[in-house]
């Protein structure tokens, strides 16, 4: 093929989600510049299966919050080390604290899935907040999305808060989430209409208005799903509710993973209810191939092409670098994770079909030492 077109291709293929990057910065914000004070009070929901090494730091950012009234329920989800101690020494010392113990996994259920129903019921306040133990949210988190629930129209919103990283895996591929949210998702028609496939959030933090959630069904709705982050709002709007994202950073921080093996699995456990899943993994493999990994193999032949298609492929490899870039100020990521982005997006696809394969071997996913069973493989045409 010629390669000047093939410059031309890689410029449209990265062009299509820096753009859609820039756009949805104007709608993707903080909330930090909203009013602290507010009516509701709230209900920090925890789910907990073996996280003491991150339960107490967690409990505590809670308490340290600021500018309502909430209380905070962890459930302990059958862990085998010292978690649900830890918190029932907190407990002891401020009565916002409540430790409770979750019933047996019913067949056909996700732990996660199962513990943040039976949280939502377990709660009092009308505003539930669930997050992962390994979150650590601001001292005024809850009052400002507090305050964000009671200013808008939405029944439910999310947000990308900061990702702590150690490892290479970590750097290479966590702050790929923000890249995929913001590049692909058409953040205004989320926000304008309530079509379910025009919408997503992140699994590590949830605000939800309680009626809603009663109605829509909740988690209940998705209980054999390990991908609550795109799942749960499709729920409520299902259900006829709105959506919301808004920018995490300020408000919360997250360590994932701690190693790269963890990280693998993490991001492996749930990829074919998303990118992986068999109608969207060969189109977004040709978008971020050719948008995120193809400018740069062309760099590479640059003396085999003309001065307009090196003019083209430098575009494009700007392109494909602008929305990285944006993130390492807008988001605290690491430079080096942006420098590094072609490399993380291969990474990131060699996941996405390791995850199609199994999953079309029949193999089950496991995590937090549970096996979740997967559909029948899909037969062969």
């Amino acid at each position: 093929m010629n390669l000047d077109l093939l410059a031309f291709v890689a410029l449209v293929l990265a062009g299509i989600p820096s753009g859609m990057f820039l756009l949805n910065l104007l709608v993707y914000r903080p909330i930090g510049n909203r009013k602290s004070q507010i009516s509701s009070s709230v209900s920090v929901l925890i789910p907990a299966r073996n996280e003491e090494q991150n339960i107490r730091a967690s409990l505590q950012a809670v308490l340290a919050s600021h500018g309502c009234d909430f209380e905070v329920i962890v459930l302990d989800d059958h862990s085998t080390d010292r978690t649900a101690a830890i918190v029932t020494e907190l407990a002891r010392g401020d009565d916002r604290v409540r430790l409770e113990g979750a019933p047996a996994l019913p067949a056909g259920w996700c732990g996660k899935q199962h513990a943040c129903f039976v949280l939502a019921r377990l709660a009092r306040h009308p505003l539930l907040v669930f997050i992962d133990a390994d979150v650590r949210l601001a001292p005024n988190a809850l009052a400002l999305m507090a305050s964000f629930m009671e200013g808008g129209d939405a029944a439910l919103a999310s947000g990308v808060p900061r990702q702590e990283l150690g490892t290479l895996g970590e750097c290479l591929l966590i702050p790929l989430i923000h890249f995929i949210l913001l590049g692909f998702l058409p953040m205004h028609a989320m926000r304008r209409t309530r079509v379910p496939a025009l919408s997503a959030g992140c699994g590590q933090l949830f605000i939800a208005r309680r009626e809603a959630y009663e109605h829509s069904g909740g988690h209940a709705k998705l209980r054999d799903s390990l991908h609550d982050g795109l799942k749960l709002p499709r729920v409520f709007r299902q259900a006829g509710w709105a959506t919301d994202l808004f920018d995490a950073t300020d408000v919360a921080s997250c360590r994932m993973y701690r190693t790269n093996a963890d990280t693998w699995r993490g991001l492996g456990k749930n990829a074919t209810e998303g990118l992986a899943a068999p109608g969207t993994i060969l189109p977004m493999t040709v978008l971020l191939l050719g948008g995120q990994g193809l400018p740069f193999v062309l760099l590479a032949f640059a003396p085999m092409l003309s001065s307009s298609g090196l003019l083209l492929t430098a575009v494009a490899a700007g392109l494909a670098y602008l929305p990285r870039l944006l993130a390492v100020r807008l988001f605290r990521q690491p430079l080096g994770s942006a420098l590094l982005h072609p490399l993380g997006v291969i990474a990131l696809l060699a996941i996405q079909w390791h995850a199609l394969v199994r999953h079309l071997a029949g193999r089950p996913s496991e995590w937090r030492g549970r096996s979740y069973s997967v559909a029948e493989p899909a037969k062969a045409a």
